[in-house]
């Protein structure tokens, strides 16, 4: 599977990022692939390539490239639960930093790179993430509802902008919530927000999962998950992207 470390200019500086896209040559739907918050590492560019397998061109960026190129912090190779801690508090400075406007204008900037890549078809393209990018896709999706076809979330706090941000969604959505993250109130409430605002979604929780399930380099892994994340991304991809 061809891969590229590319830079994306922005308008703050560049931003180092990692490229996975079928090796037969041509032109490929675009999908901009956000990563959790702890950033490109071994099991993103995994998850990269095997979508990339399926025909896509996937662009993961160092979401915080503004503090340096990934690994922006030093990452143990298994992220247990004694770890995190230790981890987060390294990481949530650079979290909080990245505000709602600092993710606009990257996505600005990640969407018209991807777009221009010459292995990218035309057309629309879809956005994914995990975690803190699962926020980041719904924030690119809606800043961007002419370019984005559908938008997929993983154990991502999707609802943290409110309900008037889902008003600005026009492609489908796909969420799926970790169980030790969303109450079934809690997605009464979000279902019922995405159904005010007219979007076609499929909002459901994994049963028996906790926050961070598609990791395979973490506690929270869960492979029965990780495969029904699959089932669920590739039929919605394939869906809004066959023509691009």
């Amino acid at each position: 599977m061809p891969t590229k470390t590319l830079h994306i200019p922005t308008t703050d500086g560049r931003a180092d990022a990692f490229a996975a896209f079928p090796d037969r040559g041509g032109r490929h739907p675009g999908v901009l692939m956000y990563s959790d918050g702890f950033g490109i590492r071994p099991v993103l560019r995994e998850m990269a390539r095997e979508l990339a397998g399926h025909g896509y061109y996937v662009l993961v960026p160092n979401l915080f490239y503004r503090h340096g190129p990934a690994p922006v912090i030093e990452l143990p190779e298994h992220i247990g639960e004694g770890d995190r801690r230790a981890v987060f508090a390294q990481l949530m400075p650079l979290i909080e930093a990245h505000t709602a406007e600092r993710v606009r204008s990257d996505s600005d900037a990640y969407l018209r790179f991807l777009t221009t890549q010459p292995e990218v078809g035309a057309g629309p393209v879809a956005v994914t993430g995990y975690c803190i990018g699962g926020l980041l896709a719904m924030r690119t999706a809606a800043a961007h509802p002419d370019q984005v076809a559908a938008v997929a979330a993983f154990h991502g706090p999707v609802g943290a902008d409110g309900p008037d941000s889902l008003h600005r969604l026009t492609g489908e959505v796909y969420l799926g919530h970790a169980e030790g993250d969303m109450t079934p109130e809690a997605l009464g409430e979000l279902n019922q927000a995405l159904d005010a605002a007219g979007v076609g979604y499929t909002s459901e929780i994994y049963p028996g999962t906790v926050h961070g399930f598609t990791m395979s380099d973490t506690d929270a892994f869960n492979p029965a998950a990780l495969q029904r994340h699959w089932d669920r991304l590739l039929p919605l991809l394939d869906r809004a992207l066959a023509g691009s």
